[in-house]
């Protein structure tokens, strides 16, 4: 998919840029950025804050869910990941699960890289028949 078919892309590379700057990643030096546009269009960022107990870090992206939450945003358009890694890295099992829990399963999932190499992938490719809202309420 061309970058000019997803909205707002420039604008969300250079969210998800920022908050990789911001990353604590003391532990991996492996930093990780990532933004997502709303549905109501607000941009909100994250990056991964680790912990000497590995297991109580959090990923960018559920950061970024979280920080949007806390806003009462609670459904988006789609996520950008930004590393400077020079493979793509998609999310992690945790966040597609996260992420499927607030994005439509057609939503697009976007890593960025340093080179400006990109893949695009949906929710539903991440994550196919994903545990969701909709398992559980009544919708």
């Amino acid at each position: 998919m061309d970058k000019n078919k997803i909205e707002r892309f420039d604008e969300l590379l250079s969210a998800a840029k920022e908050a990789y700057q911001r990353a604590y990643a003391p532990y991996s030096k492996f930093h990780v950025g990532a933004s997502a546009l709303t549905t109501d269009g607000d941009i909100v960022n994250g990056c991964n804050v680790e912990n000497a107990s590995y297991g109580l870090t959090i990923c960018a992206e559920r950061n970024c869910i979280s920080h949007a939450v806390v806003q009462g945003k609670q459904m988006f358009k789609f996520i950008m990941i930004y590393t400077e890694q020079d493979k793509l890295t998609p999310p992690c099992g945790a966040c597609r699960q996260v992420i499927a829990e607030f994005f439509e399963q057609s939503a697009l999932v976007v890593a960025v890289n340093h080179k400006n190499d990109r893949k695009i992938w949906t929710v539903q490719q991440l994550l196919p028949d994903a545990f969701t809202p909709k398992d559980l309420l009544d919708l």
